[in-house]
């Protein structure tokens, strides 16, 4: 039977916050796709309903898969896995604002967010927190 484990280090603390806030984040992609469509900036056609899906299916899905497996069972590596993926999440946005002359308010705070959610559990998984 799985128990689920509360971190005891401030360390673990961290990576495990940067992991509910990942499963925060699934669950409004989740339940609430166009609240999150418009706070990403992003619009739909109305002739295309699956765009609303894609936000269910493929965002909220690898938001909540990652954050659960990293609050379940609270590994090094899942937290790794999670650190990463907000790391490249960062990256990405990073080289948006360099080439697409998207240096904005917006994006400014969303890339400062997404490198605290990347170090959280980048720094504990390394075992440097």
């Amino acid at each position: 039977m799985i128990e689920f484990y509360w971190p005891t280090t401030q360390g673990e603390w961290l990576a495990w916050s940067s992991a509910l806030a990942t499963v925060g984040f699934g669950l409004l992609l989740l339940f609430a796709p166009r609240l999150s469509l418009r706070i990403l900036r992003l619009q739909t056609a109305p002739d295309h309903p699956e765009a609303v899906s894609e936000s269910r299916a493929t965002m909220a899905g690898f938001y909540l898969g990652v954050g659960i497996c990293a609050l379940l069972f609270a590994q090094p590596l899942i937290y790794l896995t999670l650190g990463a993926g907000w790391a490249f999440t960062a990256f990405g946005r990073i080289i948006s604002m360099l080439s697409d002359r998207g240096v904005t308010p917006y994006n400014l705070v969303s890339v400062v967010i997404e490198i605290v959610l990347a170090a959280a559990p980048l720094l504990y998984g390394l075992g440097w927190l």
